[in-house]
């Protein structure tokens, strides 16, 4: 880990020393912004998005690390002592920083296996629905009558087509949370 403080960030982002900072920060596992303003943090969220093209997770507590939290992919907010500015501007928000863990490993890998089961039911829905339109005009001719009736099409996709993604959204859990707390590496198997 690095742990990095403001005056030393101040003497990178004016020195024009940020591909030597990225060169050392690609060594690290993680990256720890002490006793810095919060432009000089949303500029390590940017040079880091920018220059290495990764995923950037920033994780906040309080009023200063909101512009941090808004510049990465996915902000976290603590709510805590400092108020909840933090997890009013966040994506996601937890009460501890120990709740950070299953909301990793646990939340992160259920959403994924869902939204990526998702794709193919939505492509495999509507794949189905537009092979029955074309074969439908050989049978009338290509006359451009319709098959359906409109409101039976808004039924089609509002109602009878809505359940199994609610389902799935609902209750689908692959493995279940023990074992990916267990095995964290099960988390980079949908990446």
């Amino acid at each position: 880990g690095l742990v990095i403080d403001g005056q030393t960030l101040n003497i990178i982002f004016q020195g024009g020393l940020e591909e030597k900072f990225l060169a050392l920060t690609k060594h690290c596992r993680s990256v720890l912004c002490c006793r810095s303003t919060p432009l000089q943090k949303s500029m390590v969220v940017k040079l880091v998005r920018r220059q290495l093209k990764v995923m950037t997770l920033s994780i906040g507590d309080g009023a200063n690390d909101v512009s941090m939290i808004q510049a990465a992919d996915v902000g976290i907010g603590i709510s805590g002592q400092e108020g909840m500015q933090a997890v009013m501007a966040s994506d996601f928000a937890i009460s501890r920083f120990k709740h950070l863990k299953k909301l990793l490993l646990v939340h992160g890998h259920w959403c994924y296996a869902r939204l990526a089961k998702m794709v193919i039911y939505f492509f495999y829905k509507n794949v189905s629905y537009v092979n029955l339109l074309f074969w439908y005009q050989f049978f009338c001719g290509f006359s451009g009558s319709t098959m359906i009736d409109y409101w039976q099409m808004i039924f089609f996709n509002l109602f009878f087509t809505s359940v199994p993604p609610l389902v799935f959204g609902v209750l689908d859990k692959d493995v279940s949370a023990e074992t990916l707390l267990g095995l964290p590496e099960l988390y980079k198997n949908g990446q």
